[in-house]
């Protein structure tokens, strides 16, 4: 770390506990809520973002996705400087408090984007996330999303309440290994067989989506999910 930067850093901090010592409505300094307003510079109050930014949200999220999430950026499977900084810094407990923050946020979801795209580009991103695609080998979103698309605990995240431009830049990161999960990485399979113009339907479709109103993760999954995946935890993959 350059010595400007760290000076830059050290102010902030300096600053930060002045303003924080005069008011005293700011929760205290070595609480959770405290803790997490890093994270919620980017992704928004209490995690929820909002369809429009690409920072995802990650309110209600299972805890097991989130920290997964966190060790993907630690251990490089994932790629974004700023994350990759954040947990560097933090030991594996101080992350699993953090996912369990977010992962237990219940807060209301912004209205789905308006479509983009045409009725049968539509109709086709609505067959690949509901029935799958068996000539490509494909199988439907719900088979590990759960199927209300909220996601499965502990580990399997919500694919509804996402921005289009979030959910194709992932899969994008997927098809070119700038972003991976645990062997076997399921998800990298997956979006190798998957054609541009499937990504940009099934993508489409999820955003349009109104997310109901319980809008916490299943707890089972109703049948097995579809492939082996590294980052569901084997005693959970049968229902």
């Amino acid at each position: 770390m350059s010595k400007s930067l760290l000076a830059c850093i050290s102010t902030a901090l300096l600053a930060f506990g002045c303003a924080h010592a005069a008011d005293t409505s700011l929760p205290p300094l070595d609480s959770i809520e405290q803790r997490v307003q890093p994270c919620i510079a980017c992704h928004g109050k209490e995690g929820r973002a909002t369809r429009e930014a690409y920072y995802p949200r990650i309110a209600g999220k299972p805890t097991g996705y989130l920290v997964n999430q966190l060790l993907n950026f630690r251990e490089g499977r994932r790629h974004y400087p700023l994350m990759t900084y954040f947990a560097n810094l933090q030991n594996d407990n101080y992350l699993r408090e953090i996912a369990e923050y977010f992962g237990t946020q219940r807060v209301p979801y912004s209205p789905p984007q308006p479509p983009k795209v045409s009725t049968a580009v539509l109709e086709r991103g609505r067959l690949l996330v509901t029935e799958g695609d068996a000539a490509l080998h494909v199988p439907s979103c719900r088979s590990c999303h759960g199927m209300r698309l909220l996601g499965v605990a502990p580990a399997v995240p919500g694919l509804l309440g996402v921005s289009q431009d979030y959910l194709t830049g992932q899969l994008g990161a997927w098809r070119i290994g700038t972003r991976a999960a645990l062997a076997p990485d399921c998800m990298a399979k997956i979006v190798q067989r998957m054609r541009p113009d499937d990504v940009n339907a099934a993508t489409a479709w999820l955003a349009r989506q109104t997310v109901p109103d319980d809008t916490g993760p299943e707890q089972t999954f109703e049948h097995p999910p579809a492939l082996d995946c590294g980052s569901i935890p084997h005693g959970d993959q049968s229902p």
